[in-house]
């Protein structure tokens, strides 16, 4: 998933599955997967987001620091891509 010049890693369909379900078991309320690309680290990393106003900040501003840039946000429920 994400193989491209923008990313260079492919991330592992497991381990976005795994992310998925960690996000579906959290006791707290999460209804958003957002994939975040770490320049420094060269990795994905997942961010969980309760509501669609969380989701709609990040998706407004694409790059969160000098380091890292939203990828794609998912429905934690329908796995669906929303952003």
């Amino acid at each position: 998933m994400f193989d491209g010049l923008d990313y260079p890693k492919s991330l592992d369909e497991e381990l976005f599955n795994t992310w998925l379900e960690n996000g579906r078991q959290s006791k707290l309320s999460y209804h958003y997967l957002l994939i975040i690309w770490d320049d420094f680290e060269s990795d994905y990393q997942p961010v969980y987001l309760e509501n669609r106003d969380q989701l709609d900040d990040y998706a407004k501003h694409k790059v969160l620091n000098s380091r890292e840039s939203l990828v794609a946000a998912y429905d934690l429920y329908s796995e669906s891509r929303v952003v």
